[in-house]
C-alpha cells in the first residue's frame, strides 16, 4: 500500500525547505507553517497596509534566482528558524518579529545579483500560506515518479526541487496523475485530489548548490506529462499526518 515517504514544508517561500516527521492538517487550509512567509523586493506591489494572497511574481523566487533554491530552514514558524546557505552563515532568527525580519532580508541580499531589485520586507497573509495558487490546497508528489524522471536526467533529482509538502512511495510511475476528484486518506485526514502541479523553470535548480543543472521541463515534456509534476489536494477532514502512514483511495482502486 503507498506510504507518506516524506513531509515538507517551506517556512518563506522559495527560501528553505524543512523536512518533518508529523504535521497536523487542518480542513480547507494550506499546510501549517508552510510559506507563511515571502520575501517581497523594493519594487513589490504587495500591499502591506491590507495584506492578502499575491502571485508569486510579487514575490523573490527561484525560477528567477536559483540561488534561493539551496536555502533550507529548520524551526517552527512563530519562533526562531534557523537558515542556511551554502555560501552564508548559518542565521537563527524569528522571521514574524521586526528584528528577525531585518535580519533575514539582510541575510538573503547576497542571494540576489547586483542590478536587481533588493529583497526589502517579508510579505505575510493572515490565516494561510503564500502558496503560487489562490487556492488553499497542499501537494502531493509520488517517489516513483522522481523516479523514472531521474532516470531520464541521467543524475538523481532532490525532492526538494519541487518544494511539495506530502510524498508517497509504492505507487506506480505517473499513478498520481489519474486521481484527479479522487478522494485520498492519508492518516487521520482526507483529502480531495484537484489538479496537476505546473512546473516553472525553479525545478531547474540543484538544491545543494543554488544552480540550474538540469532541463526538468523539458524532460516532463519528453515524458509526456506536459511541464507538470505532482498533483494539489484540498483537505476535507482535517487531522494528523506522520511518516508511514498509508495514503489509500476512497472507494478503491
Amino acid at each position: 500500500m503507498p506510504r507518506i515517504s516524506a513531509i515538507h514544508r517551506h517556512p518563506v517561500k522559495a527560501l528553505g525547505s524543512e523536512a518533518l516527521a508529523r504535521v497536523a492538517l487542518e480542513a480547507g487550509r494550506t499546510m501549517p507553517g508552510d510559506r507563511v512567509w515571502a520575501l517581497a523586493h523594493e519594487k513589490s506591489r504587495f500591499d502591506f497596509d491590507a495584506p492578502a494572497w499575491a502571485r508569486c511574481s510579487t514575490f523573490l523566487r527561484g525560477a528567477t534566482f536559483p540561488s534561493l533554491m539551496a536555502v533550507t530552514a529548520e524551526g517552527a514558524p512563530g519562533g526562531p528558524i534557523t537558515f542556511r546557505h551554502p555560501d552564508l552563515a548559518p542565521l537563527t532568527v524569528d522571521p514574524g518579529t521586526p528584528q528577525g525580519e531585518a535580519a533575514f532580508v539582510a541575510w538573503a541580499d547576497p542571494l540576489i545579483p547586483a542590478g536587481m531589485p533588493r529583497p526589502s520586507r517579508l510579505a505575510h497573509a493572515p490565516g494561510r500560506g503564500m502558496t503560487d495558487q489562490p487556492s488553499q490546497w497542499i501537494s502531493i508528489l509520488s517517489d516513483a515518479s522522481l523516479a523514472v524522471l531521474s532516470e531520464a536526467a541521467g543524475r538523481p533529482m532532490d525532492r526538494r526541487r519541487f518544494r511539495g509538502n506530502l510524498w508517497l512511495e509504492d505507487l506506480a510511475p505517473w499513478e498520481e496523475t489519474g486521481w484527479i476528484g479522487r478522494e485520498i486518506r492519508l492518516g487521520a485526514c482526507l483529502v480531495k485530489v484537484t489538479e496537476p502541479i505546473g512546473r516553472c523553470s525553479a525545478t531547474h535548480a540543484d538544491p545543494e548548490t543554488g544552480r540550474r543543472d538540469v532541463e526538468t521541463l523539458s524532460l516532463l515534456t519528453a515524458l509526456g506529462q506536459a511541464e507538470n509534476f505532482g498533483v494539489f489536494a484540498e483537505v476535507i477532514e482535517g487531522g494528523e499526518v506522520a511518516l508511514g502512514d498509508p495514503a489509500a483511495l476512497e472507494g478503491g482502486a
